[in-house]
């Protein structure tokens, strides 16, 4: 009979909570704490009524017996393709605050496995303490532990923070032509000339949000949900547009968050919502660094002077400082809270990644496993910032970026194909002897990822915790 299959995986840390899976005849729970597991169930024909050909996958989130959360979608067992439901694409699985918990969720639609993508549907699930305050509650301000030297933090993070959303980026093509979409996305990122020498002009205006979807949406919650998540270290590109897009566009001509050539969130509005939790949040603290990674040169770059004249006015009557980086490496917790420097900004600070083309251009994650365990056998040192990006970058795979943009739909992010399973990889590593390994030096340690969950920031406050007794 045909199938399709969904794996489920699914991490959490909050007593009492259980989450069941469903497709029809068969169900799994999970209660298990601090750990990642991996469930495989079947949407069977076999268990379907004879002219029924969709059956419905569904997960329930339940504390102490009461539900908090039920998702849902309808799966063709024939074709694999998705029905109804709450889950049929990234924009309707934001986080879930329920309680005192947030609900991290995520839905990937497989399509047939080509260019080795995942045939079966993936859904993760993450249930972990609202983190708002973890820094108030692992390191209060009137405890010892606030004299702890701030640079043996650990510091979860949201990588390409700007790119939660494809509001400004479809903006931008709004009035762009197709000479221009070609022109510019075609040369500035990877392996998009090869989609468009696939399809016709006429496609070409049709796919372009499908290929940033698939390219650069890395975030799919606001960026107070992942402050609340517990994200406190960020990377962001500020640049203007790409000139050539520019010239035929109604954004305003300003700094934003800059994904090779593709915009993202409002500088001013990043730093507006730091600032804005940072205030609401007394004894938090957050690292922002400004970096211009892959930013083409057509995007122009502020200057000092421009980048200190946005912060200045977010900061205007604000109760706040920034410090910088000789704040973070040689102050303490409860100094830099003292001194109301809890928003330190950086600039092309120095730091050592275990980020590899080759390596993290993997569907599996095995080659980051890889990486991460020889970088543990000589550990760097003297570096202010050590990243560990638990992310892979699938889409440096040339066939992995046509097969999900030409032969499936636009749910089907490569980026979010390997979420939980590198995660399920990555994460218990760090947590491990590899991640101890990794943080024995001075320096800030920071765990970066994509679609930024619970996990990531449970098993990063984890390692804060080990690593300031």
């Amino acid at each position: 009979m045909p199938s399709k299959g969904v794996r489920c995986f699914t991490y959490l840390a909050v007593d009492g909570i259980e989450v069941e899976y469903t497709v029809p005849s068969e169900n799994v729970r999970q209660s298990n704490q601090h750990v990642h597991t991996i469930d495989h169930l079947e949407v069977d024909k076999k268990n379907l009524s004879t002219f029924d050909f969709s059956g419905r996958f569904e997960f329930v989130v339940r504390r102490d017996g009461r539900e908090l959360t039920r998702q849902w979608v309808d799966v063709n067992a024939m074709t694999g393709k998705l029905g109804e439901g709450t889950m049929k694409n990234m924009d309707e699985t934001p986080s879930i605050f329920a309680e005192d918990v947030i609900i991290s969720y995520g839905f990937y639609d497989a399509g047939p496995g080509h260019a080795g993508l995942p045939k079966q549907h993936q859904c993760y699930v993450g249930v972990t303490p609202n983190y708002e305050n973890w820094m108030r509650d692992v390191l209060p301000q009137d405890d010892d532990k606030a004299n702890r030297m701030f640079n043996r933090m650990v510091l979860p993070s949201a990588h390409d923070i700007g790119m939660n959303s494809m509001s400004t980026s479809l903006e931008l093509l709004k009035n762009a032509g197709t000479g221009v979409i070609k022109e510019v996305l075609g040369r500035e990122l990877p392996h998009v000339l090869s989609i468009f020498n696939k399809v016709g002009d006429g496609a070409v205006n049709r796919i372009a949000p499908d290929i940033i979807r698939a390219l650069a949406i890395t975030q799919k919650d606001s960026l107070d949900t992942i402050l609340k998540l517990g994200a406190r270290y960020f990377e962001f590109r500020p640049a203007k547009c790409h000139r050539q897009m520019q010239q035929v566009s109604s954004l305003e001509d300003t700094w934003y968050f800059q994904h090779g050539a593709i915009p993202g969130m409002l500088y001013k509005q990043f730093l507006g919502d730091v600032v804005q939790f940072l205030q609401d949040h007394d004894q938090e603290i957050i690292v922002a660094q400004n970096r211009w990674d892959g930013v083409p040169g057509e995007c122009p770059r502020p200057n000092d002077d421009e980048l200190r004249d946005v912060l200045n006015d977010v900061l205007r009557d604000k109760d706040l400082a920034v410090g910088d980086e000789g704040d973070m490496m040689g102050k303490s917790i409860r100094d830099l809270r003292n001194e109301k420097k809890r928003l330190i900004v950086l600039q092309n600070a120095r730091q050592v990644s275990n980020y590899d083309d080759n390596a993290n251009a993997t569907l599996t994650g095995e080659s980051m496993v890889d990486k991460l365990n020889d970088m543990a056998q000589n550990p760097p040192s003297g570096h202010p910032i050590t990243l560990l990006q638990c992310q892979a970058t699938s889409t440096n795979i040339r066939d992995v970026i046509i097969a999900s943009v030409v032969d499936s739909d636009v749910s089907t992010s490569p980026i979010l194909a390997t979420k939980p399973v590198c995660d399920e990889k990555i994460l218990p590593l760090l947590r491990g002897d590899t991640g101890r390994s990794l943080s024995r030096e001075d320096g800030v340690v920071v765990l970066m990822n994509d679609f930024f969950d619970g996990a990531t920031a449970d098993v990063a406050i984890g390692m804060c915790r080990d690593r300031l007794r």
